[in-house]
């Protein structure tokens, strides 16, 4: 099936997001009729324009989750919470909204395709309460799928044009200064947002191949240690990066408070102990061999391109 050829909707959540709106873009671009569940119109603005149709809702919504579903082919779960201190931060979206929507596609005639991003935090559940409900989001939409063909994609660090969480330090080595968490010799893959976009397009359009839960990376191999990641920041920059360590002691305290302050303000944090054992984990390495085999999948941008298209340098860098 090619991109053109799919024959009805595809249904997505979390379009409005860094990930998802690159998703919805990409899809509109290549053919698709894509159609988004949003929690507010205003929001969808951008999506809208680029012919992307809005359903107006949440994941509690029985009857926005039937609207999102009508005539789908296909639905891809983009929808997430990243911030958090407790499970309860998280289950509604993370959990919870996949298995509401699972279910609700299985019942669907003929049935979707479902792909859920995960991520590969879920490999270590016992780390947060973030890396659990990713891994129970997994588990329910296997329990919730029945016969219905789904997927789980586990990316490591996604970055790319419009990323909120990764910018902010890309920008800071990029300006001689890269603030190092965990030990030297901590690895963890990488991926750029176009590849992981392909990734689910290929999920769409080979429904033959096999479900299941898969790892992604941007084909490194062994992926990056810090020293790696400060060396290509500093070929492009064309001057040193100084490493500024942060010690594993240091980023769980500033996790307790934040935690606490968070607690004041009634915000959900991002920095919390759950986040630092996270980014001090010494693996996060990824291993994508099956998801290549399966579905023809192969990585395009290594983190050098992608830290220039990332930062908007000009192309000639890349080959400095």
């Amino acid at each position: 099936m090619t991109a053109a050829g799919r024959p009805g909707v595809v249904a997505l959540t979390g379009a409005t997001g860094f990930i998802g709106g690159a998703l919805a873009r990409r899809l509109v671009e290549t053919g698709s009729r894509v159609r988004a569940l949003v929690r507010s119109r205003a929001r969808a603005e951008a999506l809208s324009r680029v012919g992307v149709e809005i359903v107006v809702g949440d994941l509690a919504d029985v009857g926005a989750i039937a609207a999102l579903l009508d005539g789908a082919c296909a639905v891809a779960y983009c929808a997430g919470t990243v911030r958090g201190a407790v499970e309860a931060d998280f289950s509604a979206a993370n959990v919870e909204g996949v298995n509401r929507l699972a279910r609700a596609a299985a019942r669907v005639e003929p049935t979707p395709r479902f792909v859920a991003i995960s991520s590969l935090a879920a490999r270590e559940p016992q780390l947060s309460p973030y890396a659990a409900s990713k891994r129970a989001g997994e588990q329910a939409l296997a329990a919730a799928a029945g016969s219905m063909p789904w997927v789980a994609l586990r990316p490591p660090a996604v970055y790319g044009p419009g990323d909120r969480e990764m910018l902010p330090l890309l920008r800071l080595m990029m300006r001689g200064v890269a603030p190092v968490v965990g030990a030297a010799d901590n690895r963890f893959s990488l991926l750029y947002v176009d590849d992981l976009v392909a990734a689910v397009e290929r999920c769409l359009d080979v429904p033959e191949a096999a479900g299941g839960t898969f790892e992604l990376h941007d084909g490194r191999p062994g992926g990056y240690s810090w020293g790696d990641v400060v060396a290509i920041a500093a070929g492009l920059r064309g001057r040193p990066v100084r490493v500024l360590r942060v010690p594993a002691g240091l980023l769980a305290w500033l996790g307790h408070l934040n935690l606490a302050a968070a607690q004041v303000r009634r915000r959900p944090p991002m920095l919390t102990p759950g986040k630092a054992r996270e980014l001090t984990h010494p693996d996060w390495v990824c291993d994508n061999a099956s998801f290549s085999r399966l579905y023809g999948w192969e990585p395009r941008v290594d983190f050098r391109e992608g830290l220039r298209r990332t930062l908007g340098l000009p192309p000639d860098l890349a080959a400095a």
